[in-house]
């Protein structure tokens, strides 16, 4: 076999495709959240303590997927920066939950309009229908329930 076609081989694989996709959009949202002052992991954090009750350190980390020490270290970089609070549960006394501060919420919403803009630059080259059933097959193949 030729080395233009092992090449080729390689550029069709998933682990190659998915690696160089992630490293695109990083390439763009990266640089594009530096004003908001948070990075990718951040903005995570941040979206996940917004939706509903606001969840213990651990809870948190399940949802994202992540350890709890690395929860620990970006719930704290946050604090120090004024964009999460912890604070007393309200039924259970013994654990804390973290929530977003004012300062917290508007940069939210400032991340969030800027991942937006950088992930419609990243799907530029698809129709918004290929964007859309992209987006929904990642989902698919990234899930974790049944078939």
């Amino acid at each position: 076999m030729k080395e233009g076609a092992e090449a080729a081989r390689v550029r069709d694989r998933f682990g190659y495709l998915l690696k160089h996709a992630r490293e695109r959009l990083s390439a763009i949202s990266g640089p594009a959240l530096v004003p908001t002052g948070v990075n990718g992991r951040e903005l995570a954090v941040l979206t996940v303590l917004v939706e509903g009750e606001p969840p213990s350190q651990l809870e948190a980390a399940q949802r994202l997927g992540i350890d709890r020490s690395t929860m620990v270290t970006l719930i704290d970089r946050l604090e120090a920066r004024g964009l999460v609070e912890r604070r007393p549960h309200g039924a259970d006394r013994r654990k804390n939950v973290v929530a977003l501060t004012a300062a917290g919420r508007k940069t939210l919403a400032a991340a969030s309009l800027v991942v937006d803009a950088a992930e419609r630059e990243f799907l530029a080259r698809l129709s918004a229908q290929d964007a859309a059933r992209f987006r929904e097959m990642l989902q698919a193949v990234t899930s974790e329930g049944p078939e």
